[in-house]
């Protein structure tokens, strides 16, 4: 990883504690600004678990309402960017224990990702959506905090609550499946023209 990377990944969880702290300063009238560093990715995150918009809206605003009610714990987290992931992780959750069975059999959505894909191709797109719905979504969410939030194998089992070695596994496991998948889009006809 280069030092630009390096210095891009850092910077996202030193604002994250800027703005923490700042609601524990000033408390409610701050939310405001925490919610827009951090709602776009929590919102993916929580759509990885969730499989669904509406409820993972819901796990959004449920972590929203804990951290506003106690935002002293967020800023005297350790970390405070994997602290709010993980009070995330445990409001989808919470979420999807309490839907009616039949709503688990509801089509899965995907996390919007295009800001973060530098693909051009809405095709590909659409390939890359459709592969990480795929997978299971404990395999899922460990993509999503990889690639998308740039976090280490150690910071993911900290939000997991998981071993290293097994979010590695499974960082491992998804990958090797999303590879499956995409090589049998990237062999269709259409793809290879383009190329």
């Amino acid at each position: 990883m280069d030092v630009v990377s390096t210095d891009k990944r850092n910077q996202f969880p030193v604002r994250v504690r800027r703005a923490a702290l700042e609601l524990a300063r000033q408390g409610p009238s701050a939310l405001d600004g925490l919610y827009d560093l951090t709602s776009v990715r929590l919102l993916r995150y929580a759509l990885t678990l969730t499989r669904n918009h509406e409820d993972a809206e819901d796990a959004l605003q449920a972590a929203m309402i804990r951290i506003t009610v106690k935002p002293q714990a967020l800023s005297q987290a350790k970390y405070p960017w994997a602290y709010f992931l993980r009070i995330v992780r445990n409001e989808a959750i919470t979420v999807v224990r309490r839907r009616k069975p039949v709503a688990r059999l509801s089509p899965l959505t995907v996390p919007t990702i295009d800001a973060e894909l530098a693909l051009d191709d809405e095709e590909v797109r659409n390939q890359v959506r459709l592969a990480v719905r795929r997978l299971p979504p404990a395999q899922g969410e460990v993509v999503v905090l990889r690639i998308w939030e740039d976090m280490t194998f150690l910071e993911i089992a900290s939000v997991l609550n998981q071993s290293p070695n097994t979010v590695a596994s499974r960082f491992r496991y998804a990958l090797e499946k999303l590879t499956r998948m995409l090589h049998s889009f990237e062999n269709e006809p259409a793809v290879r023209s383009r190329k």
